[in-house]
């Protein structure tokens, strides 16, 4: 057990591989916005704003990756690590400079933006933050301190700025200002909030466990430690009991929608009708599922089957609400809809018939290509061999006597009104052997 112990430590030591001077200098020169650096986010913060706009993901990547949102994060929570004052207080304040410059920029941007999207599903992903969130921002601090932290540097930074996404949520804050709707402003900042909180958790952790020294010691440093933690402790459980509360709703919206959709796959038909359509409803405690039904009137009877089922999956005869008359009550229905769902419910019974008639298409045509062609042959030897009155062919297999692999035979029982010798069986012979392509060929002499 010691020699492992000693042989993971090996390994997971970094004392060596740490530069405290150079990781310190790094993350003092990164957190002032100004000069160049306000420009460099306000056009970071235009470019996630358009990836935003048209759902173009690449887009969004490339803003975060030349945003330089992380500096002052990165050195908040380097200044709580080392206890340096006036850098926690430089970090608070370049923060505020750039929440301000990116909401700004933002709402400019949707305000002047011509283009309005039904379903802004890249923004709409920025309003409901999960304890997941918290997860991806606590480990991608982690791993963006100690890549600042470390002698020889690589592209975690790149990495870390795209898995936090820092840049989205302050978009979609501008987005929600601009359309005055405060869901998606709420949403999104606190989103921003728990990523940026964590992040420097994670650096205050690294800083600690990587034993940066500690700059300024006063006499009531203790108690300024404790307050500290003391802090830090409550606004991190305010910050993830709504993200558990979140993740646990979106975890059961989820495995919701997944069952209702087995049991729509599993009662596509039902009776003499067919589910032509569904939709689920997770807004509503507890959530539904309509069903839009295509045929028949369905029975008790298969009513009961379909509520059966549906228990299998959790899903309560209360949760289910089956619209019948789909094309009277349903006024979104398009005669195209009703089609596509009437040939979803076929779907099947003409795969089925599809596939069967495939293979018997098959097995004939197997068949037709191990045929004799007799007829043909027939007319060609008739004409050649006057004398000639019928043919018959017939294909077998012979056997040889050591019991080894069987060989194909093809017979010929020629009818003639001449006796047939055994220079014309040798001349039939040939040409029939050349005509069929088969080498173990007898011509039989017939009535």
């Amino acid at each position: 057990m010691g020699k492992f112990a000693q042989y993971l430590k090996a390994h997971v030591d970094m004392s060596e591989d740490i530069d405290h001077g150079n990781a310190s200098l790094s993350i003092r020169k990164n957190i002032a916005f100004k000069g160049p650096n306000v420009f460099i986010l306000a056009c970071a913060i235009i470019i996630a704003s358009v990836g935003l706009n048209v759902n173009s993901i690449p887009v969004i990547i490339g803003a975060m990756l030349i945003s330089p949102v992380m500096g002052p994060i990165l050195g908040f929570g380097f200044g709580l690590g080392i206890q340096d004052n006036r850098l926690v207080k430089d970090s608070l304040e370049n923060f505020a400079v750039m929440v301000a410059i990116s909401i700004a920029a933002s709402t400019l941007f949707f305000i002047l933006s011509p283009l309005t999207l039904e379903n802004p599903s890249e923004l709409l992903a920025r309003t409901n933050p999960t304890i997941y969130d918290v997860l991806i921002a606590l480990f991608g601090g982690i791993a963006g301190m100690l890549e600042t932290s470390r002698k020889e540097r690589g592209t975690v930074i790149a990495g870390v700025a795209i898995a936090t996404a820092l840049m989205p949520p302050l978009c979609t804050v501008g987005y929600g200002l601009s359309l005055l709707n405060w869901h998606y402003v709420l949403g999104a900042l606190y989103l921003f909030l728990i990523n940026s909180i964590f992040i420097a958790l994670a650096t205050l952790l690294t800083v600690k466990y990587l034993r940066f020294p500690v700059v300024m010691e006063t006499e009531d440093g203790g108690k300024r430690q404790r307050l500290s933690k003391r802090a830090i402790a409550i606004i991190l459980v305010i910050m993830i009991v709504p993200s558990i509360f979140s993740a646990i709703r979106m975890v059961q919206e989820n495995n919701f929608s997944i069952h209702a959709e087995r049991l729509v796959a599993k009662n596509k038909s039902i009776g003499k009708s067919f589910i032509y359509d569904y939709k689920t409803n997770t807004s509503v405690k507890p959530a539904v599922i309509d069903l839009y039904l295509a045929g028949e009137t369905l029975t008790p009877e298969f009513k009961e089957v379909l509520y059966k089922d549906a228990e299998e999956y959790g899903i309560t005869r209360n949760q289910i609400i089956i619209h019948e008359d789909a094309t009277m009550t349903r006024d979104v229905l398009s005669e195209s809809d009703l089609i596509q769902g009437i040939y979803e419910h076929n779907e099947r019974q003409v795969k089925a018939l599809t596939d069967s008639i495939a293979k018997l298409g098959a097995q004939l045509e197997t068949l037709r290509a191990s045929e004799l062609p007799v007829e043909a042959i027939a007319r060609e030897m008739f004409a050649q061999y006057p004398s000639i009155k019928s043919l018959s062919l017939a294909e077998g297999k012979t056997a040889t006597p050591s019991g080894g692999s069987e060989e194909k035979q093809v017979i010929a029982i020629v009818s003639s009104s001449e006796d047939i010798d055994a220079e014309m069986k040798a001349r039939l012979e040939r040409w029939l052997k050349a005509r069929l392509g088969q080498e173990n060929v007898t011509v039989i002499q017939g009535n």
